[in-house]
């Protein structure tokens, strides 16, 4: 069973937006034992648009459209489908109530006649009712193939396809049963895991497929199976798992379905109850971005500071100027005094604290570009590292990041 994607937007082709549906729609798909065959992106133009449904028609089982279903006028999928279809457009009087209800509850104005419009839909159109926005999905079929229009506002397109689009699929397709596992790593390449999983991954059933993800100082290992038997995938998949965890246990940290590694590290300090704080440098703050990510991070973590100049590190974080002087502001003494203070101030049990020249120049810094210290501070000790991350600044950045929150998660696990 196939599907095609087409992403449909002037903004998405000239990069003014980056097209995340695509990703969540070929996830999801997969996640019910649907492949996607091909992902296109076309303008807001009618003959364009009526091309690429033709050749998705001809090579999938599934076609679905996001975008182009707004109130203004460059907004034609509608209408396409329509022409498309060789249908016309009606008003559907549950999706204008919809529109009504939204307007009155949180736009409170009058509504405008582009906004009436958005309740024309093809007449041979199921309406999929948008209850965020006003702009409804739409559901066509033609000689066993289904067509799918959902709006592009991501939000709104997620609540369609997890709680109308999905469902609507499973109930009336026979989908195949697809199992993926996917287990994080840190601290081991992608080549040096290879070399140890060798033997093991050459042994695995045809069903089941491994793939490396390398990531900036961590790899995601995913199994994928698929099949008709429910049963036997789950069993295989368990029985390969038992085998492969023992081959990674230094380096795995949890299941990718279950848990990030800061959710991981999240739900480990509540079950110690304990709390972290963080002082960031280079890392600008995106270690506390990752953790406040998490529903629930304020039971266990405290608040962050980010100290990027070094007069910051002085006045705010009370680290001691001699100290900068006589070790320079990248150092592993600065990290570490970074964290001790971050864990006082915050009167957290943890504290994490991040250093570095990121680049793209070296400035007047004497570390080279690259250089992070990542330093971690409990009730007890304080401990630091330093690393070389190259010379590409967003690498450097989120090589930080990641390395931060493994040593995060090793130190934690400790106790």
């Amino acid at each position: 069973m196939f599907a095609e994607i087409i992403t449909i937007g002037d903004e998405i082709l000239i990069g003014q937006i980056v097209d995340s549906n695509s990703a969540f729609l070929a996830k999801e798909l997969n996640r019910i034992g649907i492949s996607v065959y091909q992902v296109t992106s076309v303008q807001d133009d009618i003959r364009h648009i009526k091309k690429a449904l033709s050749e998705a028609e001809a090579n999938a089982d599934i076609i679905i459209m996001t975008g182009g279903l707004g109130p203004t006028k460059d907004d034609i999928t509608k209408n396409t489908l329509a022409s498309y279809f060789d249908d016309v457009l009606v008003q559907n009087d549950l999706v204008l109530k919809n529109i009504e209800d939204l307007w009155r509850k949180y736009v409170k104005q009058d509504l405008a006649q582009v906004n009436i419009d958005q309740a024309l839909v093809p007449s041979r159109a199921k309406v999929l009712m948008n209850h965020h926005g006003s702009a409804p999905g739409m559901w066509l079929e033609k000689e066993n193939k289904v067509f799918i229009a959902l709006p592009g506002v991501p939000f709104e397109m997620k609540a369609l396809v997890k709680h109308q689009m999905i469902p609507a699929l499973q109930s009336q397709l026979k989908l195949p049963f697809i199992l993926h596992k996917t287990l994080l790593t840190y601290g081991v390449g992608e080549s040096k895991l290879a070399e140890r999983l060798e033997l093991w991954a050459n042994n695995l059933p045809k069903f089941i497929k491994l793939a490396y993800l390398p990531s900036l100082g961590r790899v995601r290992l995913r199994l994928s199976a698929k099949g008709d038997d429910k049963s036997v995938i789950i069993k295989e998949m368990d029985r390969q798992l038992a085998q492969l965890i023992p081959l990674v246990d230094d380096v795995f940290v949890g299941f990718e379905e279950e848990h990030s590694i800061e959710a991981i590290i999240g739900k480990r300090l509540m079950k110690l109850s304990k709390t972290l704080a963080t002082a960031e440098s280079c890392t600008g703050g995106k270690i506390a971005e990752k953790i406040t990510a998490i529903p629930g991070a304020s039971n266990y973590f405290k608040g962050s500071i980010v100290s990027y100049a070094t007069q910051s590190k002085i006045d705010v974080l009370k680290v001691d100027a001699f100290l900068i002087k006589k070790y320079s502001v990248v150092s592993t003494q600065v990290a570490e005094e970074m964290a001790k203070q971050a864990r006082i101030m915050f009167d957290s049990d943890f504290a994490i604290a991040t250093t570095g020249n990121a680049g793209p120049t070296k400035g007047d810094l004497s570390a080279e570009i690259g250089t992070v210290c990542i330093a971690i501070a409990t009730s007890k000790d304080v401990m630091s590292h330093k690393f070389n991350f190259g010379n590409h600044r967003i690498k450097v950045i989120n090589k930080a990041v990641n390395k931060a929150f493994e040593l995060l998660q090793k130190e934690i696990f400790k106790k």
